[in-house]
């Protein structure tokens, strides 16, 4: 019998080939350690879920949401939940957003990278409070000079 992440692991490789256009502009700016030094992986297992976006070092969750999620609130926040009693941090951005606000996204993640709240506490009933980014920051990172290609995988 194959054991979970036996099963994962070719899912997360599928998903990290298959990127939407909004993983991949998120990418371009976590990959080779360019939020402050911070190393990201993408389509990373964590226990049962396979998350887009993830860095060991702040034990930080990025996910994106596209818009068959506004039909799937429930299992997201089941999800979110499940990685915070794992002692994770979790962000979620609509895809829409990182397509459109790059700079607005990319602060947010810089701002709790660099300031960390303090976990939940599961036993005190506190959940994670952190949603869908809807109002924009004001940009603090320049994206502009960046390529569009990436440089291959």
């Amino acid at each position: 019998m194959q054991s979970r992440t036996q099963t994962l692991s070719p899912r997360a490789k599928r998903l990290r080939r298959d990127q939407t256009d909004a993983e991949r502009k998120l990418w371009l700016y976590l990959r080779s350690r360019q939020m402050n030094g911070f190393k990201f992986r993408r389509q990373q297992p964590i226990g049962r879920c396979i998350v887009d976006f993830f860095c060991p070092e702040s034990k930080l969750v990025v996910e994106l949401d596209g818009g068959q999620h506004a039909d799937q609130a429930e299992a997201d926040q089941r999800r979110t939940g499940f990685l915070a009693k794992a002692g994770y941090r979790v962000l979620r951005f609509w895809d829409n957003d990182v397509l459109t606000e790059p700079e607005a996204v990319l602060q947010k993640i810089v701002e709790e990278l660099n300031h960390p709240s303090p976990p939940p506490s599961p036993s005190r009933g506190e959940g994670v409070k952190r949603t869908h980014q809807a109002s924009p920051l004001t940009p603090a990172l320049s994206l502009k000079g960046r390529g569009s290609n990436g440089g291959g995988r």
